[in-house]
């Protein structure tokens, strides 16, 4: 059975209908990418599908006891309040040192849990977000534009490290994003949106549908490839 699964799922939010008859599914071990333009109901479809916002017809059916990590694009902190990793990662509910020292590791920060939320960089402190999300043991991993405001570089190297997480813990991932060339490499299977699924299908097929490319044109091919032979060496080389 999916993790989770929509059947002609329409969603509204402030009375108007943003997304209408989606057919969804996740499995474990699974990288599922969301893409489309602003507006085009990325952000309401996760809602819907984690139980957030209640259908306006349709069904999400979620497996038994499923666990949820949540990764937001960033959260607002205080920059003043003294709080370290390791305290921000024991609210609401309070978290032994080993199991903070093992997300922070998972998350690829290890030997951050004693410092200032304030002093970490955006790379740091979104790898911060993404141990909080995996102190939960997730079945599902949901990163919602986890890498907005950071660099490509920064952004690339999240993505991988979100590749090995699932890899280790054989979750499922899905992301929602603008970092069409970086995630299109990174995902088993893309589905694009505007109001409706547009197209689906791996990343080879969903960059040479008609209807990507009237939404987003040609011109992240040329990355594209760029990422995938560098995402290569890199396995290659592991």
């Amino acid at each position: 059975m999916s993790l989770i699964t929509a059947e002609k799922l329409t969603l509204s939010q402030g009375g108007k209908t943003v997304l209408r008859n989606v057919d969804f599914c996740i499995d474990r071990g699974e990288i599922v990418t969301l893409v489309g333009p602003n507006g085009s109901g990325k952000s309401t479809l996760v809602k819907g599908l984690i139980g957030a916002l209640t259908p306006t017809s349709g069904s999400v059916i979620r497996a038994r006891g499923i666990s949820i990590g949540y990764v937001p694009q960033t959260l607002q902190l205080d920059g003043f309040l003294p709080l370290t990793a390791a305290r921000f990662l024991s609210l609401p509910q309070r978290q032994n040192s080993a199991d903070i020292e093992a997300a922070l590791s998972e998350a690829g920060v290890p030997g951050l849990a004693r410092s200032q939320l304030r002093a970490l960089s955006g790379g740091q402190f979104q790898r911060v977000l993404l141990a909080r999300a995996l102190l939960l043991k997730p079945d599902i991993l949901i990163l919602d534009e986890a890498t907005q405001g950071l660099d490509q570089p920064g952004a690339a190297a999240f993505y991988r490290q979100i590749a090995d997480v699932r890899e280790r813990l054989n979750c499922a991932v899905l992301m929602v994003s603008h970092d069409l060339h970086v995630v299109m490499a990174a995902s088993d299977r893309v589905m694009c949106l505007n109001g409706h699924v547009c197209c689906e299908g791996t990343p080879d097929v969903v960059q040479d549908a008609p209807e990507y490319r009237a939404l987003f044109g040609t011109g992240t091919q040329g990355a594209f490839a760029l990422y995938r032979h560098q995402h290569d060496h890199d396995h290659d080389h592991a």
